[in-house]
């Protein structure tokens, strides 16, 4: 019987979502959590403002095969609206690799081989290979693309488009840049953004050049490329959660 009993308990604490004594509700370190927002405001970039300070953050600091990196440790935050799912994402560097003559008014395909923050999403639980990517630079230049890793040229995906906005500024002092994307919660479920929805979800940031790479990962894939779905995590629609 005390065998039973620390089974079920342990099955509690390691349930999607774990409460301290305070009634607060703290995420599976699996599961990103988006609060509500009322209302779709202007996408800003500054952290210290109540539409983000009202998120839970989520941190990246391993590379591609898990091996902590402290260094490039990027915080994300997330919000919901009835139309729009946003992110945004706090870069500290040390030494930005960056495209010339960016273009903010296209898309940029490729963007990849350069600095960019990134989300890869998805709603589609029965083939976990078809999602979508958002990329946004430190200059304000984004891709998205719809995935089919069934496909053989996967990256042809970026001729979707999906009508997400971004904004970036780089901090030159403080050695850090900020990226925010909006996206239009159609772009990614068929289904109307609601309390409890999940997604399937990881996130990833490239930074520096080519021979001093660092690929940062939230869920590493243990690959040398990022898309390998069954390594992603949950992200839930949720409402504001109250301290105590």
């Amino acid at each position: 019987m005390l065998g039973l009993r620390i089974s079920v308990i342990g099955f509690i604490c390691v349930s999607t979502m774990l409460f301290t004594c305070r009634g607060e509700v703290l995420a599976d370190e699996r599961i990103i959590q988006s609060n509500w927002a009322d209302s779709d405001p202007s996408l800003y970039t500054n952290p210290a403002l109540s539409f983000w300070r009202d998120s839970l953050p989520t941190y990246m600091d391993a590379d591609a095969h898990g091996k902590p990196d402290p260094r490039y440790r990027t915080e994300v935050r997330t919000r919901w609206t009835a139309k729009n799912l946003y992110f945004l994402f706090v870069c500290p560097y040390e030494e930005l690799n960056l495209k010339p003559n960016p273009n903010r008014s296209a898309e940029t395909n490729e963007l990849w081989n350069w600095d960019v923050a990134e989300v890869f999403i998805g709603a589609d639980f029965a083939d976990i290979r078809r999602y979508k990517e958002f990329e946004i630079s430190p200059q304000g230049e984004w891709v998205d693309l719809e995935i089919d890793l069934s496909k053989p040229h996967h990256e042809d995906g970026w001729k979707w488009n999906s009508g997400f906005q971004v904004s970036a500024r780089i901090d030159e002092a403080a050695h850090v840049w900020y990226g925010a994307m909006k996206i239009p919660y159609s772009a990614i479920d068929n289904r109307r953004a609601a309390q409890g929805n999940m997604l399937r979800i990881n996130l990833f940031r490239s930074q520096g050049s080519a021979s001093a790479r660092h690929e940062i990962a939230w869920r590493p894939p243990m690959s040398d490329s990022f898309h390998v779905p069954e390594r992603f995590g949950l992200l839930r629609l949720v409402k504001k959660q109250r301290r105590g």
